[in-house]
């Protein structure tokens, strides 16, 4: 609407006999204001007969305001008409009359009126008058200054909103407007030296903001409510791993362990000896694994569900005990155990580069974000920095690692995440010099990153896992128990749908999924025969869950068995003989 709405045909703004309905220009319907006396309510919380008249069993739902949130529903989801015999057969309406004239005197632009209006609706809060007040004298300042009106609009920046004593940096601004001719003021338009002026609309809908919900009844309230709801029940499903999509009205929310990736849907039996670590790509697309074997493998996920073998790596002169995807996933980076780091390409299966230092070896890796450059852990507890070509650019020493750690890059690319001490995690701000830290009683055997580099999660020497809390002040926020460690390294994962579960490997040779918020165990995934060393959940997929063990093989879970198909695999072996 903005400052046309004078100029608009009078055939929007139709009167009616007393007390009907009248249809505005942008179909809202409002109670004829002639059909309204400022002495009836004084448009206080509204009271009805029967106002304390509740419905449903527990007593706490009040008709008079179930019925108006219904009548506000219905009037937002452009029912009009129905709004109106609603209205009619349950005696009950959405405003007081009050309100009504209030709101049309916004609508046709009548300042002073609506400000007698406002004083008229009986607000308690004085501070609520004087802010509601605040709004209105603005958008008539600035439709003033639109039609040229310069002296009126200071005339009101003076007399009218200044002496409100109230937002005088915003008062401070609305003068810059008068002394500053070239300033100007378009309706509908924002933008460098450009100031926007509100529709009628949107000002209305600020003040309903602004007024107490018994006098104005919120914009879409059933729908928060339902909402609000429908979250409850989420956050109280311990199963729940499926997009909000699926849910419905009609009926109480609930998943079973079915949603849960549960059934061994494949086993993939390449490597020869254990299987120590595995990884699915960022895009989901891929799966990494590494073996006591020296190797390293490529999974292919494909869009049945079913994962084949797309290349295997060797290189490596020891077991491979760590791998790293590329923010982009072209390419991997492999460690061996106290070895070299390789990187590879995944599409051609290529060693890239090799890296290596002399007289120590590399213990762990990870990518900046950019893809630009790797971090490396070494044996001598330092954190090196390199270039992709293989130039050493920076070394952190002093205990950043220790000889059997993991490694982490925070989204950012400012922290580098490591284990200093037995018990202790570092953030360390590799380009600002700070350090947090994270302080365990327990010694630590592994940690990850969660997807926005929010959380850390910890394994412990004590068959515990501690979710921690990196965002500002570092803190504890919850433990996980049940699963069996006692001489190896077992490794835990985020996952599931908003990485709401937390999984885990076991001595056992289960796998075990907690719900992250409640720290409920929800499942316990047997089949494995020797310890499972690690776990990884597909970030595309919140049903592929995927483990590695000491058996040798590698159980991809999710909902329904796929057919396990044969691939030739001798073309797939690909070999680094050293060089770069």
């Amino acid at each position: 609407m903005g400052a046309e709405d004078d100029d608009e045909p009078p055939s929007k703004r139709v009167k009616v006999s007393s007390g009907q309905l009248v249809d505005i220009s942008d179909g809202t319907f409002v109670r004829d204001p002639a059909s309204c006396s400022l002495g009836d309510s004084m448009a206080r919380p509204l009271t009805l007969q029967g106002d304390d008249e509740v419905v449903g069993t527990k007593g706490v739902v009040k008709k008079v305001e179930f019925v108006r949130i219904i009548t506000e529903a219905l009037d937002s989801l452009g029912y009009k008409k129905t709004r109106a015999l609603l209205e009619e057969e349950s005696g009950i309406p959405l405003h007081t009359s009050v309100i009504n004239l209030f709101m049309q005197q916004i609508l046709d632009g009548k300042w002073d009126e609506s400000l007698n209006t406002l004083r008229k609706i009986g607000l308690v809060d004085e501070k609520i008058v004087k802010l509601a007040s605040f709004v209105i004298l603005e958008q008539k300042f600035f439709e003033l200054l639109h039609k040229e009106k310069v002296m009126d609009a200071l005339k009101t920046l003076r007399g009218e909103i200044s002496p409100l004593c109230i937002n005088n940096d915003r008062v401070h601004q609305l003068s810059f407007f008068i002394i500053s001719p070239s300033q100007q003021v378009l309706p509908g338009i924002s933008g460098q030296g450009i100031v926007r002026v509100k529709s009628r609309r949107k000002l209305l809908d600020e003040l309903q903001r602004l007024l107490p919900p018994t006098v104005m009844v919120p914009e879409k309230r059933l729908v928060h409510l339902v909402e609000q709801a429908l979250d409850l029940q989420l956050d109280a499903c311990r199963f729940h791993n499926s997009v909000v999509g699926e849910m419905s009205l009609l009926t109480d929310h609930h998943c079973g362990i079915d949603h849960i990736p549960s059934l061994t849907v494949q086993i993939l039996r390449e490597h020869k000896k254990e299987v120590w670590f595995l990884e699915f790509s960022h895009n989901g697309k891929y799966l990494a694994s590494s073996s006591a074997d020296f190797s390293v493998i490529v999974w292919e996920v494909k869009l049945d569900g079913s994962v084949c073998m797309k290349h295997k790596f060797l290189g490596h002169k020891t077991s491979v005990s760590y791998i790293s995807w590329s923010p982009d996933d072209h390419q991997l980076l492999t460690c061996g155990e106290e070895d070299t780091v390789i990187r590879w390409d995944v599409e051609s299966g290529k060693c890239i580069h090799i890296y290596e230092k002399k007289n120590v070896g590399f213990i762990s890796c990870g990518w900046a974000p950019d893809g630009k450059r790797i971090f490396c852990g070494v044996t001598d507890k330092s954190i090196t920095m390199w270039d992709l070509e293989g130039k050493e650019l920076e070394c952190w020493k002093g205990h950043r690692t220790i000889r059997m750690s993991d490694l982490g890059i925070t989204s950012d690319g400012k922290h580098v995440v490591s284990v200093c001490k037995e018990n202790m995690i570092v953030l360390f701000g590799w380009e600002s010099k700070v350090e947090r830290v994270i302080q365990e009683d327990q010694a630590i055997t592994s940690f990850v990153l969660s997807m926005d580099s929010k959380y850390v999660l910890v394994s412990l020497s004590n068959q515990e896992i501690h979710l921690w809390n990196i965002e500002g002040t570092v803190k504890l926020v919850a433990k996980y128990k049940g699963h069996k460690r006692s001489r190896f390294v077992v490794r835990s994962c985020f996952g599931g749908l908003h990485q709401a579960f937390i999984a885990s490997g076991s001595e056992d040779s289960q796998v075990y999924i907690w719900h992250r918020g409640s720290g409920e165990l929800v499942g316990t995934l047997a089949g494995h025969s020797g310890t499972v060393n690690c776990v990884s959940w597909n970030p595309r997929n919140p049903h592929m869950l995927a483990s590695a063990s000491d058996d040798g093989t590698i159980r991809v879970w999710g909902y329904n068995r796929v057919n396990t198909k044969q691939h030739d695999t001798d073309n797939g072996v690909n070999y680094c003989n050293g060089r770069s």
